[in-house]
């Protein structure tokens, strides 16, 4: 499950900007194609924040859909996995988004 080593890093990266200040609230932002599951982070980030300034902070998960533009004829589609079919019949597609994993909020005290 690599949703444990991603949240430490969010953990310790939101621990570094708060500066020692009590996180109230982090507001990710998780791409649908990005191959990270919410809910494991979910589960994950009550773990990794035990003992530090994070303990009991909201975690609020944010998913983006998929979305590429046709190389063909520059239409968007929205992709629910990381390949798709344009309605033009093209599968030259370059993502634009779905891919993220951002710490978009973080609210402390």
């Amino acid at each position: 499950m690599h949703e444990l080593g991603i949240t430490q890093n969010i953990v310790a990266i939101v621990s570094e900007h708060a500066q020692g200040a009590k996180v109230q609230r982090v507001v990710l932002e998780v791409g649908q194609l990005s191959a990270i599951l919410p809910d494991a982070i979910k589960f994950c980030f009550d773990i990794c924040t035990q003992g530090t300034i994070l303990v009991g902070a909201i975690l609020e998960i944010r998913e983006i859909p998929g979305l590429a533009r046709c190389r063909e004829c520059g239409a968007e589609i929205h992709l629910n996995k990381p390949f798709g079919v344009c309605s033009c019949g093209s599968v030259q597609l370059d993502l634009i988004a779905g891919e993220e994993l951002k710490i978009k909020e973080i609210e402390i005290e």
